[in-house]
Order: C-alpha cells, then sequence, then structure tokens
C-alpha cells in the first residue's frame, strides 16, 4: 500500500517514517518544505503524483500559545491545510487519517473524554484543530480522526526533552500540579496509526469517524517530571534529580489557556484491538536513546 505522509519532520512524522521503513508499505513523506498544506495546488499536485492508497496528515500548527497572536497561520494549516488534503483524498477516493488534539476540550471534565463529548476550545490553537476535523468530517465519506494528547519522543522539543534540559541546568524547578493529562509515545501513535492502515488493506474498511490515542496513565505535569528525573537519573541522563515545586496553573500564567483535565477515554479504538500507550516503559525507551545519543 502506497501511503502519502505529512509534516514527516514532526515528532509524530519521524517515528512514522521510523516503523514504516520494514514495513511492507511504500511511504512518501513530505516536510512543511516541500509541502505545504495550506496551499491548494500543491496538496493537489502531489497527491495527483503520488497516487496514494491512504494520507496520514501528521502535518500541524503546534505553537500553542503563539497562535493566540498568529491565527491565520494556525487556521492555515489546521483547517485550510485539513481542508485541502480532504478533497484531494475525496477526489480519488480514499481515505484520510488526521491526528488531532485534546485541546478540543474545555478541559472541565472529571472523566475521560469520549471522542462524542461536546467539544469547547479555549484557546486559538484547540479551535483551529477542531475547525480541521470539521472540515475532514464534512468532506470526506472515509476518514479518521485521532485525538491525542501530550506527545513526547526522542525526536523534535517536547516535555520530556525540556526537563532534562532544565534539571541539568537548575538545582530547583517549579512545575504546574493541577493540569491531568496521559502522557503518549509518539512512538506508540505511529505504531496505532500504522495498524490501522494495515487494517484498512487488507478489509478496506475502518471504524470511520473520531477516536482518541494516548498514554494508558494519567498524570499531572509535576507527576510527569518526577518520573523523568528518577528515569533519567537512573540512566546517567541528569547528575542528580532537581529540587520538584508543584504550583498551580495560576501561578505558571500562558498566553494560551491549557485544560485542566484532559484525559481521553480510548475504549472506541482499544475496541478495535488498538492498544493505548504504555508510556512509562516508551519513556525508558526514549531516555535510553538519548543517552546513546549523548555518547556518540
Amino acid at each position: 500500500m502506497r501511503i502519502l505522509l505529512t509534516g514527516k519532520n514532526g515528532q509524530l512524522g519521524r517515528c512514522f517514517q521510523d516503523i514504516c521503513s520494514p514495513s511492507k508499505h511504500e511511504l512518501m513523506s513530505y516536510g512543511s518544505d516541500e509541502l505545504d498544506i495550506s496551499q491548494t495546488d500543491q496538496v493537489l499536485s502531489a497527491v495527483a503524483e503520488v497516487k496514494p492508497d491512504i494520507i496520514v496528515n501528521a502535518a500541524a500548527y503546534t505553537a500553542v500559545d503563539k497562535a493566540e497572536d498568529e491565527s491565520d497561520k494556525a487556521y492555515a494549516v489546521n483547517e485550510l491545510g485539513v481542508k485541502n488534503l480532504a478533497q484531494a483524498a475525496q477526489q480519488l477516493g480514499i481515505p484520510v487519517i488526521h491526528v488531532s488534539t485534546d485541546y478540543v476540550f474545555d478541559g472541565y471534565g472529571v472523566e475521560p473524554y469520549k471522542p462524542s463529548d461536546p467539544t469547547t476550545p479555549q484557546g486559538v490553537y484547540g479551535a483551529s484543530k477542531l475547525a480541521g476535523e470539521k472540515r475532514l468530517a464534512q468532506i470526506c465519506t472515509q476518514y479518521i480522526v485521532l485525538r491525542t494528547a501530550w506527545v513526547f519522543s526522542e525526536y523534535g522539543n517536547n516535555f520530556v526533552k525540556t526537563m532534562i534540559r532544565l534539571a541539568n541546568q537548575r538545582d530547583s524547578l517549579s512545575v504546574v500540579a493541577d493540569q491531568y493529562g496521559c502522557p503518549t509515545y509518539a512512538g506508540d501513535l505511529a505504531q496505532a496509526i500504522l495498524q490501522l492502515c494495515d487494517q484498512y488493506q487488507q478489509t478496506g474498511e475502518l471504524a470511520w469517524g473520531t477516536h482518541h490515542y494516548c498514554g494508558d496513565l494519567p498524570t499531572s505535569w509535576h507527576g510527569f517530571a518526577r518520573t523523568i528525573f528518577a528515569k533519567a537519573e537512573q540512566v546517567g541522563l541528569i547528575q542528580s534529580k532537581p529540587q520538584l515545586t508543584a504550583i498551580s496553573s495560576a501561578q505558571y500564567p500562558t498566553p494560551a489557556k491549557r485544560p485542566e483535565y484532559s484525559v481521553l477515554d480510548m475504549a472506541t479504538l482499544t475496541n478495535l484491538d488498538v492498544s493505548c500507550s504504555p508510556w512509562l516503559v516508551a519513556l525508558d525507551r526514549v531516555l535510553e536513546t538519548l543517552k546513546r545519543d549523548t555518547q556518540e
């Protein structure tokens, strides 16, 4: 099967390329410098040239705080870009697997969010991602939206790598403790997407619509940081754990409001035999990779 991947230089894009390399699929990957999905002509031309069997959209504008001042840029990629891919896919009669975010929810929930729960984004980033979801649903008859959260990996910029860098620079750190979610390893998300591609190749069908994919255990950013420091010290990525202070979101104001609670319910995917991300296991793997990279 021929897969067209957008966003190849992001965390998910790079992990997807890693797991696809030994697979039977033919992967055609594009970064934003090669394919600007906000440009209709570029998208139509690329899709017509590649003639993929399925499109995986990992491209996104993800600068959550900057989006508050750069709404045009956020919507250009997160809404218009998805619209362009959806139209190109619909013309070919092929499906799109599109990655979205927990930021489509307001974060005031107390139970894991189901795909069917009402969406009330609190900022531009979440609103632009929700707009993309709606465009996809309006245009495509065959599509999957995968909402995910708290993505980390050995690639790019993410919370894990930031915490390790800060731990090697400071003796103490303050981290928000009143926001809860499920860390998700980009490699596991990539594996789940590949599994869906395999299912589609075998059956020509999928459980079309919106699903959630995330880590298996909820935690706070403070709890996530504490786990990162303990494991990073064990493998020698940091000399010693910094003193860690729990603070509230109010004590760490940001331009964009973060969801206080964004645990996602994965039931619709687990019913399809797609497993959630065992993020503690994945974190060990990422830290070992980062340690190896520092030694090379």
